[in-house]
């Protein structure tokens, strides 16, 4: 047996650069062209797989989109999820909704599906047989991480959500038991940001410090 490593310390330098780090992550919409190194995307998804999961399942399953075909049914995805969600607004919020920048895949020059196995059998159902939704929370855990490595190496990510999650899964020919959780564009941001795009176009506002205090049972 090898001897137990000592934890790491983070001192208060650290710990400040991890608060600006969080505050800094934005869901990127506009992108550069420059090509991101494979490595870098390598060494990033590596650390992604070191995120927490339910019974230690690790049901994340990465997913480079890198052919013209696939990525244009996606951007077609996209154009249609994007008009039936426009059509459920009304008045000028449906004309703001309009006007937003909500996905960057023309541009970033690495698309990513995240994954979730559902018939992993890695973990032994652990932990999940009263709450089965914590084998997709398990892979959001590895978009976040992720997302927060990305951004320590001043990569921009944009997670788009107004797609078809199983045409998605038909159009990448993935196997029957893997549900898309998350498909991510990743590139060299074009600006940068420390709010929200959504909050700094009118979407919405932060929420304040009363309003995210804990409940006390």
């Amino acid at each position: 047996m090898s001897p137990a490593k000592h934890p790491p310390h983070f001192d208060a330098s650290f710990k400040a650069l991890f608060a600006d780090l969080v505050r800094w992550r934005r869901d990127v919409r506009r992108f550069r062209t420059d090509p991101v190194p494979p490595d870098l995307i390598e060494r990033l998804l590596t650390l992604a797989a070191h995120a927490p999961s339910v019974g230690f399942c690790q049901p994340w399953r990465f997913v480079l989109v890198e052919t013209a075909e696939r990525r244009a049914a996606i951007v077609e995805n996209f154009r249609q999820s994007n008009q039936a969600a426009l059509a459920g607004y009304d008045g000028e919020r449906r004309a703001l909704y309009a006007r937003l920048k909500l996905e960057g895949l023309t541009l970033a020059p690495v698309h990513l599906a995240v994954c979730a196995d559902e018939g992993t059998a890695t973990g032994h159902r652990l932990g999940r047989a009263t709450m089965p939704e914590t084998l997709r929370s398990s892979v959001v855990a590895a978009v976040q991480t992720f997302w927060l490595a990305a951004r320590s190496e001043a990569l921009g990510v944009g997670w788009v959500s107004i797609l078809d999650p199983a045409a998605v899964c038909r159009e990448l020919d993935l196997p029957s038991d893997w549900t898309l959780v998350a498909y991510l564009c990743i590139g060299w941001p074009q600006e940068e940001h420390d709010d929200p795009e959504l909050e700094r176009h009118g979407w919405e506002t932060r929420l304040n410090q009363t309003a995210i205090q804990p409940l006390k049972r």
